[in-house]
């Protein structure tokens, strides 16, 4: 299908909204990205992108300005939380692409992937109210009263997704009994523990902690992520309730954690959506978190997203219509997100979740807070 002629609203302009705009204004598509943020930023620390991700950035067009800001990784490593090699493992798909994982600051990712659009394509303070399904169109409003339509709208609005609820699915993001706590420090103060540029994760006593090299940066990014019941989207947190997370950790993780800067720490409660059933309809397509928003664990999220975006591409330029092209992106794209947010949702063992859930097994707390009036709020607060 000859796409140049297509009209396409992408809103969000994160990984997901970013990265299909790239994809997809290649093709020759008319591409606009509605962000409602006044600015593009984004908090929070490193992510790891696979191989294959690379390969979507090198053949798209962004794989240098990506690995100008990133860091390269061979391997990682999962040790128990006093420091014993569990196991060691290259990274999957390397031979495939012929890259390796590369790692990246958040912030660093966003500027990169909106950078290598064209001027004028991304559309700032356009905060979506409500969308119209018109079959062969759809219709943005956002707030203020402005509008557009648009031949294809992208819904890559993220976890609290309009367009998913409006259209798709009204059931809301579901709490993962747990909390992520980040920061980004200076590698200096890490005591070598990631000068080879490699992931390490270190698990115990209902506690993960993840140091991720941003070498190019002088820094690592520093995760805690920790069972809690506590399901406010942004907890309030002290020094002592995160010592207590690592209480039993290689002693080198304690002091870091005591030499955190609490007024750079990100603290939020981790929330996921349950797969659902569509989708798409005829002009309209979700994509990212929007699509199936998943736990970190397993650190697909942002990758998701990315392949989410090249295989949309891919199926609109092989396919007949817009309709059969969306029809081809979810039977792609949507078995293998489905056990990606499967596995992430069950990161912990039965006596790690008993501790903090009385009686729960790993993969019912998110069962468990399905049933609750518990929700997310927007993205503002």
């Amino acid at each position: 299908m000859n796409i140049t002629n297509l009209n396409i609203a992408v809103v969000g302009a994160g990984y997901a909204g970013a990265a299909a705009a790239k994809a997809l204004s290649n093709l020759g598509a008319q591409v606009t990205v509605y962000e409602q943020a006044s600015q593009i930023r984004e908090v929070g620390a490193g992510i790891g992108l696979r191989p294959s991700s690379m390969h979507q950035f090198n053949t798209r067009g962004s794989g240098e300005a990506i690995k100008a800001v990133s860091s390269p990784s061979d391997a990682f490593e999962i040790l128990t939380a006093d420091g014993r090699r569990i196991a060691r493992e290259e990274w999957p798909e390397k031979d495939t692409f012929s890259e390796t994982t590369r790692f990246i600051h958040r912030g660093d990712f966003i500027e990169a992937l909106v950078g290598v659009l064209p001027q004028g394509m991304v559309k700032l303070g356009h905060k979506l109210e409500k969308i119209e399904d018109g079959g062969s169109t759809a219709t943005l409003h956002f707030a203020g009263g402005r509008t557009a339509t648009a031949d294809l709208v992208v819904g890559a609005d993220g976890i609290k997704s309009v367009v998913r609820e409006q259209l798709f699915s009204d059931r809301q993001p579901v709490f993962a009994g747990e909390h992520a706590y980040r920061a980004v420090i200076d590698a200096e103060g890490t005591y070598d523990m990631v000068a080879d540029g490699n992931l390490r994760m270190y698990i115990g006593h209902g506690t993960k902690v993840y140091l991720l090299p941003l070498l190019h940066r002088g820094q690592v990014s520093f995760d805690i992520t920790a069972l809690n019941p506590d399901s406010t989207w942004a907890p309030t947190v002290t020094k002592d309730d995160i010592l207590r997370t690592v209480e039993g950790f290689d002693q080198r993780l304690v002091e870091m954690t005591r030499a955190l800067d609490m007024d750079t720490l990100n603290s939020r409660a981790v929330y996921d959506i349950d797969p659902i059933d569509v989708w798409h309809s005829d002009s309209v397509v979700l994509i990212g978190d929007a699509a199936h928003a998943m736990c970190h664990h397993q650190g697909q999220g942002a990758n998701s997203a990315v392949l989410d975006a090249g295989a949309l591409a891919d199926a609109l330029a092989t396919a007949d219509s817009v309709r059969a092209a969306l029809a081809s992106f979810q039977a792609i794209r949507k078995p293998i997100t489905d056990e990606l947010q499967r596995i992430s949702r069950n990161g912990w063992t039965d006596d790690e979740v008993s501790d903090v859930f009385p009686g729960q097994k790993p993969g019912q707390i998110a069962a468990m807070a399905s049933t609750s009036t518990t929700t997310a709020p927007t993205k503002e607060d």
